[in-house]
């Protein structure tokens, strides 16, 4: 069986993040606070605790975010390494573009703003029972509609590939995360856009490799939309997502040093204040990510929602389901509801009711 410290990890974090805007207008998306760190720490804690020293992060995009604040990985106890795409080289091209940093035969490959469960050392046996070229995480999902399903036979070899449909023939989907043989993946053309979903896997398929599922249906989220980033910091707080990496102990809310709240407001449902959070005389934030500085008023609610750095919530407003982005003002008893997303800076009047999921300006 392949020893885990001698196996490379490779975490995608290139891309800009642009369903998560205004968050990530001055933030690459894994760096994004989630459950009181940010997200990729969650994710090194996971390729930690799975016995893997060696990750080599693929950047591109904020690419001196990641250096600045993991360094050479020392601190999170990791052998961290950088590699800065000049251009995107999509997933096949940026798996590719980080080869010569490789050092072992067995490479595993995530995708940086996948939530997971999986069991890693799992999934490295099964890889080395089928001697595949690459094992794939496939989850089960209860409606697969939205994601290109992975059919497989009994022995779990993958058999197709499929784009999304409206009536797809398993609910097993590509989860973003594989194991590949180091020789396969140097077999992917350098230099140049690749996919590997559309590209290096069904050619694969097609030239008869080893390409193998590894099927469960352990916790799995795609953080890459406001919905998703919220849920995806409360299941971190509350437990239901694996972490060796909080802050603090698992419960009905994240605090961090710093913040201070009201004897009556009430925070539950996985909420995270970040530091010098100040949360005012019954206020309620339910399932939300208050970063860092942000002030909510007396009487304000915060319901599934993220409010950004430095932001203020006025007296009696309502946020529900919705983005505030840094040093927002958002006046007295103003609702912004239904996927409402406030640029930075903006200034929001009292009294003002949005249900538009356009972008205030």
């Amino acid at each position: 069986m392949t020893d885990q410290s001698a196996v490379d990890a490779v975490v995608l974090v290139g891309g800009k993040g642009t369903r998560l805007l205004p968050l990530t207008l001055s933030t690459a998306k894994p760096m994004l606070p989630t459950a009181g760190v940010p997200f990729l720490e969650h994710l090194l804690s996971r390729i930690r605790a799975a016995g893997i020293t060696h990750v080599v992060l693929s950047t591109s995009y904020r690419a001196e975010t990641f250096t600045q604040y993991f360094g050479n990985g020392a601190a999170v106890g990791l052998e961290i390494e950088y590699v800065v795409e000049d251009m995107p080289l999509g997933t096949g091209g940026a798996i590719r573009n980080v080869a010569h940093k490789l050092r072992g035969d067995t490479v595993m490959i995530f995708n940086g703003d996948i939530l997971s469960g999986v069991d890693l050392r799992e999934m490295l046996a099964v890889h080395d029972a089928n001697e595949a070229d690459v094992t794939l995480h496939l989850v089960k999902v209860p409606d697969p509609r939205a994601f290109g399903s992975v059919p497989t036979a009994a022995d779990g070899r993958v058999l197709r590939f499929l784009e999304k449909t409206d009536a797809p023939p398993t609910d097993q989907i590509n989860a973003g995360c594989y194991v590949f043989r180091r020789s396969v993946l140097e077999s992917i053309p350098p230099g140049r856009v690749t996919s590997v979903e559309r590209e290096t896997f069904p050619g694969l398929l097609t030239a008869g490799a080893r390409v193998f599922g590894h099927i469960d249906s352990s916790y799995w989220l795609d953080l890459g939309t406001p919905e998703a980033f919220v849920r995806g910091s409360a299941d971190l707080v509350s437990g239901l997502a694996p972490t060796e990496a909080l802050p603090g102990p698992v419960g009905d809310a994240m605090i961090l040093p710093g913040a201070r709240s009201a004897r009556d407001a009430s925070i539950i449902g996985g909420s995270t204040l970040g530091r010098n959070v100040e949360v005012r005389a019954s206020a309620l934030l339910e399932s939300a990510v208050v970063f860092d500085g942000a002030l909510i008023e007396e009487g304000a609610q915060v319901i599934r929602s993220v409010v950004g750095a430095g932001a203020r919530i006025g007296v009696d407003a309502r946020i529900s389901d919705a983005v505030i982005g840094n040093g927002a003002r958002i006046g007295a008893r103003t609702e912004l509801l239904a996927g409402i997303r406030v640029w930075p800076g903006v200034d929001i009047p009292a009294g003002a009711l949005r249900f538009s999921a356009q972008p205030a300006a």
